[in-house]
């Protein structure tokens, strides 16, 4: 879908007929772009405007008034009445994400199958994945306009708003220069996240990836025991991902292996724990804990089994050696 020059046309006539009635939540964000150190304002040349160094990362162009909504929490907004918020900028640069991603995994994968590419791009525009474009390539904390409370409470390190932030921006540069323009956008700051998830392997998704190994070793699909702690505000999640029904004969080991470390059994081993901000966040650090545990008992079975094949081998050689003496 791109944007047609009438289009334009008619979207910079409907911005003219109402810049009076908006000029005021303007200033109210201009200002506060001043007190962020930002500086953003109408009479400024772009090549003037601190935000140079955002707009340069992003490698476009966006009007002061757009760049000014993309970089509004709500927070600000509900302090000042009116001033429009990037959440439905958020929401468009969402689907654009997702677009350019899948058209870009789709080409550079041809012999990838759905489920494959659909865990690639998963990581690739996840809040962990965003969010640390949003700090690493964009540096766009400072600018972001929180309310006071959002603010003090250190909203512009919070990997969710950061996250938004890079689709609302992307959403901005759809609305001014269409899909080509905000394709290159979209390349410029994902494709090396794109290139490196096609490596990952299980840590595409520790969930799945835990899943798929638990039917391969023949035992029982792990289950995630969930608690939660803090205020309601600022919740802690804790997982605890065990194994029902233990890990059967043939993964089970002595009481001693042959390092003298003590086995641990039971009838719900717990192969992982992890904390997070949600219930997922927990439970992929309890995934990927519980796969290298699981990955871990795998190769100790099999090394074990080894050792004492070879042993059962070497003492069938020296009794028939001194049989045949």
């Amino acid at each position: 879908m791109t944007i047609s020059s009438d289009d334009m046309s008619e979207n910079h006539q409907h911005h003219s007929k109402h810049q009076s009635s908006n000029t005021s939540h303007i200033d109210h964000a201009d200002e506060a772009f001043q007190q962020h150190h930002v500086g953003v304002s109408r009479q400024e040349a772009p090549d003037q405007a601190p935000a140079k160094e955002l707009l340069d990362a992003l490698g476009t162009t966006i009007s002061p008034e757009l760049l000014v909504q993309a970089l509004t929490h709500r927070s600000f907004s509900h302090e000042h009445p009116g001033a429009p918020n990037y959440e439905r900028l958020e929401f468009l640069g969402d689907a654009v994400l997702e677009l350019v991603s899948t058209e870009t995994l789709f080409k550079a994968h041809p012999d990838m199958n759905e489920g494959q590419l659909a865990k690639m791009r998963a990581k690739a525009v996840s809040e962990e994945s965003l969010s640390a474009i949003a700090r690493e390539k964009l540096h766009v904390g400072p600018f972001i306009l929180l309310g006071h409370g959002e603010s003090e409470s250190g909203g512009a390190g919070k990997s969710s708003i950061l996250c938004d932030i890079v689709e609302s921006l992307i959403g901005a540069t759809f609305v001014e220069h269409g899909i080509d323009g905000a394709r290159e956008v979209v390349h410029r700051l994902v494709d090396d996240t794109l290139r490196e998830v096609a490596t990952e392997g299980p840590a595409l998704d520790w969930k799945t990836s835990l899943t798929v190994l638990t039917h391969e070793m023949g035992l029982s699909e792990p289950v995630y025991r969930m608690s939660v702690s803090g205020p309601e505000y600022a919740q802690q999640f804790t997982a605890r991902a065990v194994l029902p029904g233990g890990y059967g004969k043939r993964w089970t080991l002595p009481i001693h292996d042959e390092h003298g470390a003590v086995a641990q059994e039971g009838d719900d081993p717990l192969l992982g724990t992890g904390a997070g901000t949600s219930k997922r966040k927990a439970q992929l650090a309890a995934a990927e804990q519980a796969w290298h545990t699981l990955k871990q008992r795998e190769r100790d079975c099999k090394r074990m089994r080894a050792h004492a094949g070879s042993t059962d081998t070497s003492d069938s050689t020296d009794t028939t050696g001194s049989t045949a003496a």
